[in-house]
């Protein structure tokens, strides 16, 4: 009776060998993927400025009947003329208020401080705070690396407006241009949900712009009439915080209470009232009616998705926190719908 081979001997099998080589290309592309982590940043940002400009070039290629190219330049053209009339309109007194804000940051800081000396735990917390102050400090001498930073993230900002203003001129190629990347037996599934996260983000902008210009209006104009300087520069800052949930808000509010308790307790009483009540304002009313037809992301799952995405991306990920949530609930409530009706693509044996 012939002796049965050892298997230790026996040639690699050319199955083995495709899927050490599978495994070993799917390591190098998760290893490339990270590497190039900040090119998928900036394609995501020039997606998201192409379905702004497309959800604004929407209204004149229905009632208008604009061809896209035509909607999209006259819809970034409009856009350009309102920043211009508003820096026209507003720009010298908001240059004027930035300035004497930062100049007054410093002396509100200053009046707390004086402020301490006359309270029984003034000391403990003054040596609280100055500990905190040299520990600051300590960020100059990473001043130039944060120019740096800018510098670069101001041409990464460009870079995605370029691209975004070519995506939103012909979505329909390039989004099918990457549909057909995938199997014929994906495609569908792969279409379907890259139109549903276009709507969705498209639907969040546009609820998200509202509140922002409410917000800040709010803000700016009950300021005013507490007598809180530099008013329209804290509407400014309030408005554009709530692009970051919660630590947006938070720090505008912060900021204002500081500035305003420069003339006492009272106003800073009422500019926190202020805050807290055009905060409840948008919570409750602004946000679920100017949303009220996109989908919900519950605060706890977008708490965890700030936390998560700003130390997965560093600092740009708090930006990118909200749109990138929103798509990926979006899916994943998509995909459930369909697989509760029975049409949820079914993974290929």
């Amino acid at each position: 009776m012939a002796a049965r081979p050892d298997p230790s001997h026996e040639p690699l099998s050319i199955g083995f060998m495709q899927r050490v080589l599978f495994v070993i290309l799917m390591v190098g592309m998760a290893f490339l993927a990270l590497k190039l982590l900040g090119l998928w940043l900036l394609v995501f940002g020039a997606v998201v400025i192409a379905v702004i400009l497309r959800g604004l070039a929407e209204p004149l290629m229905r009632y208008c009947k604009l061809r896209d190219k035509l909607a999209v330049a006259v819809a970034l053209v409009g856009l350009l003329a309102l920043i211009a009339l508003t820096v026209v309109l507003f720009g010298n007194q908001l240059s004027l208020q930035i300035d004497a804000l930062s100049r007054e940051i410093p002396q509100a800081w200053a009046a707390i401080h004086a402020r301490l000396d006359t309270m029984p735990i003034g000391q403990t917390l003054q040596s609280q705070l100055d500990g905190l102050g040299k520990q600051a400090g300590g960020l100059v001498s990473f001043l130039p690396g944060i120019a740096g930073n800018f510098l670069a993230a101001a041409a990464n900002t460009f870079v995605a407006m370029i691209a975004g203003v070519i995506l939103a001129g012909a979505p329909g190629k390039y989004r099918d241009g990457v549909v057909a990347l995938f199997p014929n037996d994906m495609r569908p599934a792969v279409l379907d949900s890259m139109n549903t996260a276009g709507e969705a983000l498209r639907k969040w902008f546009i609820g998200q712009f509202i509140a922002m210009v409410l917000v800040g209006s709010l803000i700016a104009i009950g300021l005013s009439i507490l007598g809180v300087p530099s008013a329209l520069a804290l509407g400014l800052v309030a408005g554009l915080a709530q692009l970051v949930p919660l630590v947006g808000p938070t720090v505008s509010a912060g900021l204002g209470v500081l500035l305003a308790s420069a003339g006492g307790v009272q106003p800073a009483v009422w500019t926190l009232v202020l805050y807290t009540g055009v905060s409840q304002l948008e919570a409750n009313i602004i946000t679920p009616m100017v949303q009220r037809h996109m989908t919900e992301v519950p605060m706890v799952l977008i708490l965890f998705a700030l936390v998560g995405f700003a130390g997965l991306l560093g600092p740009i990920g708090v930006f990118f926190a909200m749109p990138l949530t929103v798509i990926l609930f979006t899916l994943v409530r998509r995909y459930l719908d369909l697989q509760e009706e029975g049409k949820a693509p079914k993974p290929v044996n």
